[in-house]
């Protein structure tokens, strides 16, 4: 058991433990309404977006976790206002701030010397860096992205596959779309520490779909979902502090492997069932 046990004697190794099992659920628990409504697109979109945000905190000394907050929150907000309606689809609203709001983070980016090194843990992620701050954040970040998803499990759910019935009950459909769009922009901002930009999109979509093989039902979708991450953040944890790689790409590349397992061998589902 000391291989187990070893590693947790270290401070680091503890917070970005708890980190990652936060992130891994919280990811996984949204990435069910990413999945089943066709949002992938949307949330590496979202992840690229926050750049803008990190050069301005960045460049003026601020947070660079908050600088991502605001700027996520405010792409997920035109998003939503750019495609209401109809006006234009959601998938064009999201294609055009994306690109503009890239753009702008890599001009302000390149503005900054000697930035490389110290914006790499926003590219890639570094779990072992989480802070007694990061780690309060991510928390508090988390949970109330849970207790939203899970007090308007409801709505959501209506709104997701029977947007008639959502406007017969007379639900504020526009605004459940929004909430969620900004639950999404705050679930990439606290994937930042662990996972980076490269590859938050991963970790939303991957336990998801994995689960999805495995479930018709989307509250067993999202409980599924949730252990899928948290487990595969532990085993990517441990496997990255022995193999002395980075974290974040093996915790994506262990959920890779159970979406894999489900694909050829799920119920019904799997490749080699059907056959």
């Amino acid at each position: 058991m000391n291989w187990l046990l070893d590693p947790l004697t270290y401070v680091f190794m503890q917070r970005g433990l708890v980190a990652s099992v936060i992130v891994g659920m919280v990811c996984a628990v949204i990435g069910s309404y990413v999945v089943l409504r066709g949002m992938a697109f949307l949330g590496d979109a979202l992840a690229h977006a926050i750049l803008p945000g990190v050069a301005i905190a960045y460049i003026t000394g601020g947070n660079l976790t908050i600088g991502a907050l605001v700027a996520a929150v405010i792409v997920a907000l035109l998003i939503g206002l750019f495609s209401r309606q109809g006006t234009i689809r959601e998938d064009t609203a999201i294609g055009i701030l994306f690109a503009a709001a890239l753009a702008l983070g890599v001009a302000l980016i390149s503005t900054i010397r000697s930035s490389a090194q110290d914006l790499s843990h926003i590219l890639f992620g570094n779990i072992l860096g989480v802070s007694a701050t990061d780690l309060w954040m991510v928390g508090i970040l988390g949970l109330l992205v849970l207790t939203i998803i899970t007090w308007f499990y409801r709505p959501f759910l209506v709104i997701s596959f029977d947007p008639t019935l959502a406007a017969t009950l007379r639900w504020p459909g526009e605004f459940f779309r929004i909430l969620l769009l900004v639950l999404l922009a705050l679930t990439v901002v606290i994937s930042l520490q662990t996972v980076g930009i490269g590859l938050v999109a991963a970790m939303l979509v991957t336990p998801a779909a994995t689960a999805y093989l495995l479930t018709r039902r989307l509250s067993t979708m999202m409980f599924l979902s949730a252990g899928i991450g948290a487990v595969s953040s532990i085993i990517g944890l441990y496997i990255s502090y022995y193999a002395s790689i980075a974290s974040g790409a093996v915790v994506v590349l262990v959920a890779t492997g159970f979406f894999l397992l489900a694909f050829l061998f799920a119920p019904q589902r799997g490749l080699l069932w059907k056959k």
